[in-house]
């Protein structure tokens, strides 16, 4: 049994967007939404040091895709050439139509919807054309709030952050790998005050069944060595089962691996990439991951027999993007003298105050913490090729059908839950 709660939560303060696309860009929105999240990863773990570490790219991309169609000259092209794209263009929204109904739909062992939710202060006019192509691409909902009240404000952004945690529509107590979770909205870190007059909180919540589960008397407490050198026992889940796995190389020759786990249904999978030398640092792949890295994870992954190690693991994250963001290019947006935001309301000078991002994951046999009591068994030694997670690695968790990077991160310590 194997479960996965994961849950983002995403605000920004005083935001649009708009981005660039050029010929035939439906072919190429997965390399750019691929480009971007790495990018953002990239731009994370240079604050994070040795911490485990957690992001939603698409949350992400999805709330500056809003964003970017209020803004307008510089701001705007500042978003669109960090994203890549143009979202008015006729096959970006294509393509997001597409991927947001995907992330909307209910199926067999599988829950996955992203949302939208747009609080603006009240008196601000918005333009009529900027709330219909809102609601028309992003599913989204706009709420009036008065944010010279704080506490009142609060309270409707902590709602909406918490507004998937008790409607998982799986049923309780199977077995299964899911995400969940809640995200808070980090009211206290916010500039409230007059000059507020914006916040979006985007959501991005899945729960998923394992195409084949781990069983939860299979689970051991074997050694896990840490960058440090030092070794601690965790709890590492156990199957033997066959899975998509492919060995590759670095730009500079370092060989690793990456293992996929599918989820029922086949239209989401976690892949996790481990070094194949135990000495090369997780950094030194970190550095080196690009786009066409992850690509060619595609066509070089193969159905092998194997033994799967992956321990349990719990994080969460919590982000001000107001460094991360203009580090990637998007800086205008957030100066109060630079930002063109005109295309949301022509009365009112918006800027972005601030960008949070909550990202929580955890991965278990069921979900559960009744581990109190775990039954140690012997595992029957095999010739089948091992894949053992026993020293720190990354994750992704990816749609298939699109390549859309849904949740991405490194696991230095599964005992380490501190935010």
């Amino acid at each position: 049994m194997c479960r996965l709660p994961v849950a983002s939560l995403f605000i920004c303060f005083w935001l649009v967007e708009r981005s660039h696309c050029n010929g035939s860009l439906q072919d190429s929105m997965g390399e750019l939404h691929t480009r971007f999240a790495v990018s953002l990863y990239q731009t994370l773990i240079e604050t994070e040091n040795n911490s485990n570490l957690i992001v939603s790219p698409v949350s992400v991309s999805l709330s500056l895709g809003l964003l970017q169609l209020g803004a307008r000259g510089n701001t705007l092209a500042q978003l669109e050439g960090t994203l890549g794209y143009n979202v008015k263009d006729a096959q970006v929204q294509d393509f997001l139509l597409h991927s947001q109904s995907d992330m909307s739909n209910t199926s067999q062992g599988m829950w996955l919807q992203q949302t939208c939710t747009l609080f603006v202060q009240s008196g601000v006019q918005l333009l009529t054309d900027f709330t219909q192509h809102a609601a028309a691409w992003a599913n989204t909902s706009v709420v009036r709030a008065n944010f010279s009240q704080p506490n009142h404000s609060r309270g409707k952004l902590e709602r909406a952050g918490h507004n998937h945690d008790e409607t998982w529509p799986l049923q309780a107590g199977s077995s299964s790998g899911e995400l969940s979770g809640s995200g808070e909205a980090q009211a206290e870190a916010l500039w409230w005050g007059h000059r507020l007059q914006m916040a979006l909180v985007n959501t991005v919540a899945f729960r998923g069944v394992w195409q084949k589960q781990f069983l939860f008397t299979n689970t051991q407490n074997l050694p896990f060595t840490l960058s440090d050198g030092s070794a601690i026992k965790v709890p590492m889940m156990y199957q033997a089962t066959e899975v998509s796995f492919g060995q590759f190389r670095t730009a500079s020759d370092q060989r690793y691996t990456v293992l996929e786990l599918p989820y029922l249904g086949h239209s989401l999978s976690l892949q996790v990439v481990l070094a194949s030398e135990r000495k090369t640092p997780l950094s030194s792949l970190e550095s080196q991951l690009t786009a066409h890295q992850l690509a060619s994870w595609d066509t070089g992954l193969r159905r092998t027999k194997m033994d799967i190690f992956l321990p349990r693991f719990r994080m969460q994250n919590k982000f001000n993007l107001r460094s991360a963001l203009p580090a990637m290019g998007i800086s205008d947006a957030f100066n109060p003298t630079a930002a063109d935001f005109t295309g949301i309301s022509v009365e009112e000078s918006l800027y972005v105050s601030d960008a949070f991002h909550e990202v929580r994951i955890e991965v278990t046999e069921d979900g559960t913490k009744a581990a109190a009591a775990t039954a140690m068994v012997l595992l029957k030694r095999s010739r089948a090729p091992v894949f053992k997670a026993d020293r720190p690695f990354l994750f992704l968790l990816r749609q298939i059908n699109t390549g859309s990077i849904l949740f991405m991160g490194r696991v230095m310590n599964p005992t380490d839950q501190a935010p």
